[in-house]
């Protein structure tokens, strides 16, 4: 049994993305970082650091949205989140994850300026692929989450938006954008 603990708005969406993607059965603990929730006692005997996302399985903690996302993915083959048959693009899905997680995730808590600078280059990096890989993986995920997020928070001028959350790019998960080898498409927004 999985149990998610998680708290609208943070990292944690994607892993519950993650979750629907592949189609598992879980169990939703909503916390409020607002009503201290993440500080009560009952969840910091589950995870002492009180971070969410955490993920019970079978009663077990694991936390850190990559090291969850990963886990699901290779838990989950049949999901096809993980490129399986390619070192080379596992370690891509590596580093994407290690620079969504040390560099995006951070970039917006030092100003809107800042957070745009720090985009730019994810979004440079991902260039005009539809996918971080070549299809949808835990790393696009993550990404879309943290793209959702910047442009959630910090409210850039609409054409300032990255790639992923661009409403005119043809691959956001308009009808006919790309779609990975499963048919799925970009989330849209």
């Amino acid at each position: 049994m999985l149990t998610l603990y998680f708290a609208p708005g943070s990292s944690s969406m994607a892993v519950h993305i993650a979750l629907h993607e592949i189609g598992l059965p879980f169990e939703a603990r909503p916390l409020s970082f607002a009503k201290g929730e993440t500080r009560e006692p009952a969840f910091l005997a589950i995870n002492p650091q009180g971070k969410v996302p955490t993920l019970l399985i079978d009663g077990r903690p694991l936390t850190e949205t990559a090291a969850i996302l990963y886990y699901l993915a290779r838990r989950h083959p049949e999901a096809a989140l993980w490129p399986d048959d390619d070192i080379e693009a596992q370690a891509q899905a590596v580093s994407w994850m290690s620079y969504i997680a040390s560099t995006l995730h951070p970039a917006r808590r030092l100003g809107l300026q800042h957070a745009l600078e720090v985009y730019a280059g994810a979004d440079q990096r991902l260039g005009e692929q539809p996918w971080v890989l070549s299809r949808y993986s835990i790393a696009d995920i993550h990404l879309f989450r943290l793209f959702w997020r910047f442009s959630g928070s910090l409210h850039p001028p609409r054409g300032d938006l990255p790639q992923p959350v661009r409403p005119s790019r043809p691959d956001a998960g308009a009808p006919g954008g790309a779609k990975d080898p499963a048919g799925r498409s970009r989330p849209r927004l």
